[in-house]
């Protein structure tokens, strides 16, 4: 991995979390733009990264919603 993915990630991850915390989507543009300002490369890194993690949360909590819609409808007290 190089220093551009490893800063890309670190950086993707806290602006996910910022955005979570806050709602605040446009941050993801602003901090693609100034990176771009700078660094092509770490900007491509970044927007990457922002998609990679992104899906992974969101496949996450996809995961974790089945399972407990799963145990809910297993679970002899929920049958009524």
């Amino acid at each position: 991995m190089s220093i551009a993915d490893k800063l890309a990630d670190k950086l993707a991850s806290d602006v996910i979390a910022h955005v979570e915390r806050t709602g605040d989507e446009e941050i993801i543009s602003i901090m693609a733009q100034t990176l771009g300002d700078s660094s092509q490369t770490l900007q491509e890194a970044f927007i990457t990264s922002v998609r990679v993690q992104r899906a992974a949360l969101r496949a996450n909590r996809m995961l974790k919603k089945r399972a407990a819609d799963i145990a809910a409808k297993s679970d002899p007290k929920s049958l009524g």
